[in-house]
């Protein structure tokens, strides 16, 4: 048996599962909003379990933070070069390649691990 799960029903599974700081309110928003998406583009059904979710993907305050976490090697004199929004796009840009890339607010991210 199924039911359908609204963005509260979400965030609540988040605070009965005590993960409440494992991403911002606007990255569960966001996340939920892929996740219906992905589901409506495939047609699959997802099991809501949060702490799959919360060990499949992560937030982050800016996109080049996830990159550089993941491997993604900048020299200091490109990144000096460039300005903020250069430098988050060209981290999206490299993010994108490797995985599912969720924006979230200007510079935050939420990725899939690879």
């Amino acid at each position: 048996m199924k039911s359908t799960v609204n963005f509260y029903d979400f965030e609540r599974a988040f605070v009965n599962m005590d993960r409440t700081d494992s991403f911002s309110y606007n990255g569960k928003k966001a996340l939920f909003e892929y996740l219906e998406d992905y589901e409506e583009g495939t047609g699959e059904e997802i099991e809501l379990d949060i702490i799959a979710i919360c060990c499949e993907y992560s937030e982050f305050e800016t996109a080049l933070e996830a990159a550089i976490e993941y491997g993604f090697e900048t020299p200091a004199t490109w990144l000096a070069t460039r300005d903020e929004d250069e430098a988050q796009e060209a981290a999206i840009e490299w993010l994108q390649d490797q995985t599912s890339v969720i924006r979230v607010g200007q510079y935050g991210i939420i990725i899939q691990g690879f």
